[in-house]
C-alpha cells in the first residue's frame, strides 16, 4: 500500500484544526491534560491494578488448592465439614461438594476478560484438577468448581479476594478532577478571547464608521495593550478625519464667497456672448466642491437606522426620471436593512445618476442573498465598462472619458464615494456587464445589514 507523503498528511490535519482562536486555546488546554488522564490511567491499570489483581487472584488460587488437596486426602463427610468450617471462619470462603455432579460446559467470562485471564493463569498454576469459574453471575461473589473423583468441590468466596474492587474510586476521581481542571482552563480561556472579540468588534465597527462608547482595554497585559494601541489609533485617525473634513469645509467655505460675487456679478453685468458659458463654469465649480466635500466627510458621523429598500430604490428612480432616463424598479416590499440613510441615499444616487448620464433605460433591483445578506443592482443599456478597467473606475478623480462617454459634471467621485459608503458598512461595490448591455453595478451587505 502507497503512504500519504508527510506534507500531505499534515495539511489533512490543518484543515481538520479549529480555526477560531476559542477552539485552538481549548484544543492547546484539553488535548494535553485528556492525553495525560489517559497516560495517568493506563499506567495505574498496567502497573498496579493488575499487579494488585495477580496477587489476590494467586492468593485465592492458593485457598482453592489447599482446599482441595484438603478434601482429597480425607474424602469424607466429617473432613469436609471441617475443612468448610476453617475456610468460613480464616478464609471467608463458602465450600460445598456436589456429589456425582461434572463441570458445566459453557463458559461464562466478563466483557473486557482480565480478572478472567488473571484468574485461571493463578488457578491452573496451582490446581492438578480440572476447574471452572464464573465472575459474572453473582456481582460481589466468584464461583469456583473443582472436579474430584466423586463429584464437584464448589468454592464460593467474595469478590475483592480475587480482583482489585476500588479501582473504580480512583478512576472516578480522575474523572471529576479532569472535569474540574478542564472547567476552570475553559472559564478563563473564554475570558481572554472575549476580551479579542471585544476588540475585534471595536476595530470592524470602526472601520463602518460607528463607534463603541463603552469599550474598554480589558483581558490580558498583551491584549490591554493592543487595545490600547488601537484606542490611540482611533483617536489619531479621528483627528486626522476631522481635520481634513474642517479643511475641506474651510476651502468649501472661501471658494464659494468669490464663487457668489462672481455670480451676482454675471447677474448685474450686461448681457454679453460668454455669459452663459461663464454661469455653466460656475455651476460646474460648485458641483466639483461640494463633491470634494462629501468625499472627504463621507457622513461618518450619521447613526444607522432602518430603511425600506423599495422605498430608496423608487426615489432613486424619480430622479433619473427626471434625468429623462427610463426607470424601473424590481425589489421585495417587506426589504429593509440597517444603514445610514444620507450616505447610503448618496451612495445609490451617484450609481442611478451616472447610469442615467450614460444610458437611456435603468433598472434598479433588490433581493435577499442565501448568506442572509442583501444585493442592491444598478443597472443601464449604456456602453458599459471594459473589464480591465473596473478597478480603474472606483478610483478618487478618475473619469474614464474613453469607455464612458463623458461627465460633464463630475470629477470622478461617483464611485469612489458609492464604494466608500459601502465598504463603511461592510460590504463593497463591484461591477459587470449587465443583460440590458451596459453596466451593473452590485452592492453586496453581509448579514448584519438585513433588517426585519
Amino acid at each position: 500500500m502507497r503512504l500519504m507523503p508527510f506534507n500531505v498528511w499534515t495539511r489533512w490535519i490543518k484543515r481538520r484544526l479549529p480555526t477560531s482562536l476559542w477552539g485552538r486555546s481549548l484544543l492547546i488546554i484539553v488535548l494535553p491534560v485528556l492525553i495525560m488522564q489517559a497516560a495517568v490511567t493506563w499506567a495505574f491499570f498496567d502497573a498496579h491494578w493488575q499487579a494488585v489483581t495477580a496477587r489476590l487472584s494467586e492468593g485465592l488460587a492458593g485457598d482453592v488448592a489447599w482446599a482441595a488437596e484438603s478434601y482429597r486426602d480425607d474424602p469424607s463427610a466429617r473432613n469436609l465439614a471441617l475443612i468448610s468450617e476453617r475456610a468460613e471462619r480464616s478464609m471467608q470462603l463458602s465450600i460445598a461438594f456436589q456429589p456425582a455432579a461434572s463441570l458445566p460446559d459453557e463458559e461464562r467470562r466478563g466483557a473486557l476478560g482480565l480478572v478472567d485471564r488473571t484468574l485461571e493463569k493463578a488457578l491452573a498454576s496451582r490446581l492438578d484438577q480440572p476447574f471452572w469459574f464464573d465472575t459474572t453471575r453473582y456481582p460481589a461473589y466468584v464461583d469456583i468448581r473443582v472436579q474430584e473423583a466423586d463429584g464437584v468441590l464448589r468454592i464460593i468466596a467474595p469478590r475483592e479476594r480475587a480482583v482489585a474492587t476500588q479501582a473504580h474510586i480512583f478512576v472516578l476521581w480522575l474523572m471529576i478532577a479532569t472535569v474540574l481542571l478542564l472547567g476552570v482552563a475553559v472559564l478563563f480561556i473564554r475570558n481572554q478571547v472575549r476580551a479579542i472579540e471585544r476588540l475585534a468588534h471595536a476595530a470592524e465597527a470602526f472601520g463602518r464608521g460607528e463607534s463603541v462608547p463603552r469599550f474598554k482595554p480589558h483581558g490580558a497585559r498583551e491584549v490591554r495593550a493592543a487595545a490600547s494601541a488601537f484606542l490611540d489609533m482611533r483617536s489619531r485617525i479621528q483627528r486626522h478625519i476631522d481635520q481634513r473634513t474642517a479643511l475641506l469645509a474651510s476651502v468649501s467655505h472661501d471658494l464659494r464667497t468669490p464663487l457668489t460675487r462672481l455670480r451676482l456679478e454675471l447677474a448685474l453685468a450686461p448681457p454679453f456672448k460668454r455669459a452663459e458659458a461663464m454661469k455653466g463654469d460656475l455651476d460646474e465649480m460648485e458641483h466639483m466642491i461640494d463633491e470634494y466635500l462629501a468625499f472627504a466627510r463621507g457622513e461618518a458621523g450619521e447613526a444607522a437606522q432602518t430603511i425600506s429598500v423599495p422605498e430608496m430604490l423608487r426615489r432613486a428612480a424619480e430622479d433619473a426620471r427626471r434625468s429623462g432616463a427610463v426607470a424601473e424598479v424590481e425589489a421585495p416590499d417587506d426589504l429593509n436593512m440597517l444603514a445610514r440613510p444620507l450616505a447610503f441615499r448618496r451612495a445609490i444616487n451617484n450609481l442611478v445618476g451616472n447610469a442615467a448620464s450614460h444610458g437611456e433605460k435603468v433598472r434598479l433591483s433588490a433581493r435577499p442573498l442565501p448568506s442572509g445578506g442583501l444585493e442592491i443592482l444598478v443597472e443601464d443599456d449604456g456602453p458599459g465598462i471594459p473589464d480591465d478597467m473596473h478597478e480603474e473606475a472606483f478610483r478618487p478623480f478618475s473619469r474614464l472619458d474613453a469607455s464612458r462617454n463623458q461627465n460633464r459634471k463630475g470629477v470622478g467621485l461617483g464611485l469612489a464615494v458609492a464604494r466608500d459608503v459601502a465598504r463603511s458598512h461592510g460590504g463593497d461595490i463591484t461591477l459587470g456587464r449587465s443583460d440590458l448591455g451596459g453596466l451593473k453595478a452590485s452592492i453586496r451587505l453581509p448579514a448584519d445589514r438585513r433588517a426585519a
